[in-house]
């Protein structure tokens, strides 16, 4: 399903996310471990994008991040709509990680 892998210029070990289907249960496993909802996702190119993803029972939402984790910009979706998103554009070309996620403490 996914591949350890570390992108230049950051420490954090990421995952390399491979089918849109995989989104929705490392959103709910980061859910689950951290108590926080979403979970962010990275678009790894020159500008390195991320993107906090949360999933609701009608669709997701989606909210582009700064580099200190603050939104800059939120949206709504309903699934057919993600699946057009630049999220999952980004998957489609192998170029979509997650950060590990660990229990605190």
């Amino acid at each position: 399903m996914q591949t350890h892998v570390s992108i230049s210029g950051k420490d954090a070990a990421l995952l390399n996310v491979r089918a849109p289907e995989d989104i929705e249960f490392l959103v709910k496993e980061s859910e689950v471990l951290t108590g926080k909802p979403g979970r962010m996702f990275v678009i790894a190119g020159a500008d390195r994008l991320s993107y906090r993803v949360q999933w609701h029972p009608m669709g997701v939402q989606v909210e582009r991040l700064d580099a200190h984790g603050r939104a800059l910009s939120s949206e709504q979706l309903l699934l057919w709509e993600f699946l057009e998103h630049s999220v999952i554009e980004a998957l489609r070309a192998g170029q979509l990680f997650t950060p590990l996620v660990r229990r605190p403490g």
